[in-house]
């Protein structure tokens, strides 16, 4: 599969923002327009003016919308959850070369609120997953504990972990240490 560097840069923001979510990560990390600001700096999103209350309650709502695809049980309903927020969000397909990036395209109107922002550079980065048949492409992690989210961009789509060095990490560990503890248990067992 073919993901374009605009694309997979959105997808990479995607699972940002919904892992910033209470149900992911165990707290609001959204709770202000302050963390909004810092995830829009750190996130290098560009165009955005200065942030609102409304702009904060408009990208947690999204957030949840967002979320849904993940969720979805069939293509359709991924194409229409996908569907519903590109089309509240107003896309305004447009060329840029902004920031020393070559020609891109930006589905925003300029200076866009950031909800509308948003929602329409993720929703068409899910659109093209969608359109692709990739959509088992957009997973929930595997470790029974965690509750994020995150596209495996792998090539042969093997990737079970939202994080390799702690969901990943942490299960490994914890399979090696019951492998022992039997291993042990059947030694006494034996002996």
């Amino acid at each position: 599969m073919l993901i374009t560097h605009d694309t997979e840069c959105a997808l990479s923001i995607l699972v940002e923002l919904l892992n910033t979510a209470p149900e992911a990560c165990g707290s609001e990390q959204l709770p202000d327009t302050a963390a909004l600001g810092a995830f829009v700096v750190k996130q290098e999103i560009s165009e955005i003016d200065s942030l609102t209350g409304a702009d904060l309650a408009s990208v947690q709502l999204l957030r949840g919308r967002l979320r849904e695809v993940f969720s979805a049980r069939s293509t359709e309903e991924a194409a229409e959850l996908v569907n519903a927020v590109v089309a509240a969000a107003g896309t305004t397909p447009r060329l840029t070369n902004h920031d020393h990036h070559d020609w891109h395209i930006h589905y925003f109107a300029p200076h866009a609120a950031i909800g509308d922002h948003l929602a329409a550079e993720l929703g068409m980065a899910l659109a093209f997953i969608v359109m692709a048949g990739e959509r088992e492409r957009l997973r929930r992690c595997e470790a029974p504990d965690c509750e994020r989210v995150f596209v495996d961009l792998s090539r042969n789509r093997s990737r079970r972990y939202c994080d390799s060095r702690t969901c990943g990490n942490r299960l490994h560990v914890a399979a090696y240490r019951a492998r022992q503890r039997s291993a042990e248990a059947e030694a006494v067992a034996a002996g």
